[in-house]
């Protein structure tokens, strides 16, 4: 497998560390407010790499996985929101932390093996500052805080590909008494008043961002085979500078052995705008995941995250959002029972070459889907034709789950719920037809029959006055060789 490397700026033959396996970090969220679609959209890229990479169907026969994404439960901006809302910072991490926990699970993410927080890595990530102050890449000022000497590492800058005399003219420095330079940030944090805080060689205090995610990255994905190093790590452009880049920085200053050092492959996501505009709290068009999830199914939201290379820009509208409905619905729709007996002429083989080739060429999602509506296509003009489509239905069932979509039709009785009966009753009248029921189903069942005695009749335009009147209402009807079957728009 090809993948875009950040660090070197260019599309790398995927070769594990350890033979079979593959480590993958990915930086999880700050639980200060409740997430929001870009963290959703963020996961479900990793999520589809996880799949994939531990499919048997690879061209590496599967491969066993450890997938280690965080939480920073202690930080700047959960200690300001707490406060704001008179909290205790850590019952506010907790509790955002479960909502997005069910959050994740509705979405239908993998969760990861490990699942990191920094409160609960103190000890790990204290073991790892002395070591950094050992080699003489950090010191401790007289008011107990440690930063990492940025001059003394020849080639930091390497990630964001920016030397030391553009970042100084292009950063907003991180404050702090006692400072050496500028560009050094804080490793560890000295209390401050009201603030949560941990025993430490230097005082009580809490860890600095950055140095989280190399500790508990170290202690969960170096391993005996691979060294000071493990295979992919992952997270939003945003993330490059700096704190990416400060991760390096702090792995190589704390490194043990000879050779390459932490991530051999560093990935990164596109961000997420809404209607052209970046989502921001000050704009007020931030749409957190529970406001997807009320309006769109998962395998929606999916599927418009994967409709885009996953190194590009995101933007979300509602257009775009149609679209992936509409894209699940042909899915979905290709994947119901066929009746036919006579042999199949879909090449199945083919979609799955042709799936994988994509797949294996930097996470190429938008031609897995693409390969995926040709299948359906395939399938449909099986069915049409009276072929036996189960094994074809069967391909696109399994492509489609390495992507993490589901492809499950709800039911139509549930889906018409929310429908107002009252004009379809007023239609069924107009049009004379009786029905056994009051409800939206029923209605729409007795007006099918009468539009399948109609073209029985050659009456062609009331079939079609059927069909378009209810498709005005939110139900569309789709002919084939089993029948009529309706559903309702979303």
């Amino acid at each position: 497998m090809r993948l875009q490397n950040t660090l070197t700026g260019n599309v790398e033959v995927l070769v594990p560390v350890a033979p079979g396996r593959i480590g993958l970090y990915v930086c999880g969220v700050t639980p200060y407010d409740s997430a929001h679609v870009g963290h959703a959209m963020s996961l479900m890229v990793y999520d589809v790499l996880v799949r994939y990479l531990r499919w048997k169907g690879n061209p590496a026969g599967g491969y066993q996985v450890t997938f280690v994404s965080n939480y920073t439960d202690v930080d700047d901006k959960l200690i300001e929101r707490a406060a704001q809302q008179e909290r205790d910072p850590l019952e506010l991490a907790n509790a955002n932390i479960e909502q997005w926990e069910q959050e994740q699970q509705a979405l239908g993410l993998i969760l990861p093996d490990v699942r990191p927080r920094v409160t609960r890595e103190i000890d790990n990530i204290i073991g790892m500052i002395e070591e950094i102050i050992a080699n003489g890449l950090a010191y401790v000022t007289p008011t107990g805080d440690v930063y990492y000497r940025v001059r003394e590492k020849a080639d930091y800058g390497k990630l964001s590909h920016r030397n030391i005399d553009d970042l100084r003219s292009g950063t907003r420095f991180e404050p702090g008494d006692g400072k050496e330079f500028a560009l050094d940030f804080a490793l560890w944090k000295a209390q401050k008043p009201g603030e949560p805080a941990w025993p430490s060689p230097w005082g009580l205090g809490r860890p600095g961002w950055h140095i989280e995610c190399s500790a508990m990255a170290r202690r969960y994905l170096y391993s005996k085979e691979g060294g000071d190093r493990f295979d992919i790590h992952g997270g939003g452009v945003d993330l490059i500078f700096p704190h990416h880049e400060n991760e390096i920085a702090q792995a190589e200053a704390a490194k043990h052995a000879p050779g390459p050092t932490f991530a051999n492959i560093w990935m990164h996501n596109g961000m997420v705008q809404r209607d052209g505009e970046k989502m921001s709290k000050s704009l007020g068009n931030v749409v957190n995941v529970a406001e997807a999830l009320d309006r769109w199914s998962p395998d929606a939201i999916r599927m418009y995250v994967l409709s885009s290379k996953y190194r590009q820009p995101n933007n979300l509208t509602d257009e775009a959002m149609a679209a992936a409905v509409a894209g699940i619905e042909r899915l979905t729709a290709a994947l119901r029972p066929g009746t036919g007996a006579a042999p199949s002429s879909i090449d199945i083989a083919a979609s799955r070459a042709r799936f994988i080739e994509v797949m294996e060429d930097d996470l190429g999602t938008p031609q897995a889907l693409a390969t995926l509506f040709d299948l359906s296509r395939a399938i449909n003009r099986g069915r049409d034709a009276g072929e036996d489509i189960a094994a074809a239905q069967a391909t696109l069932r399994e492509l489609a789950g390495v992507l993490g979509l589901t492809l499950v039709e709800r039911a139509a009785d549930e889906a018409s719920a929310r429908l107002d009966p009252a004009p379809f009753a007023r239609l069924a009248s107009r049009l004379n037809v009786v029905c056994s029921g009051k409800d939206v189903a029923s209605t729409v069942d007795a007006l099918i029959e009468r539009r399948i005695a109609a073209r029985t009749e050659k009456d062609w335009a009331l079939a079609d006055t059927i069909r378009k009147e209810l498709d005005a209402l939110g139900v569309v009807l789709e002919d084939g060789a089993a029948g009529t079957r309706w559903s309702v728009k979303r």
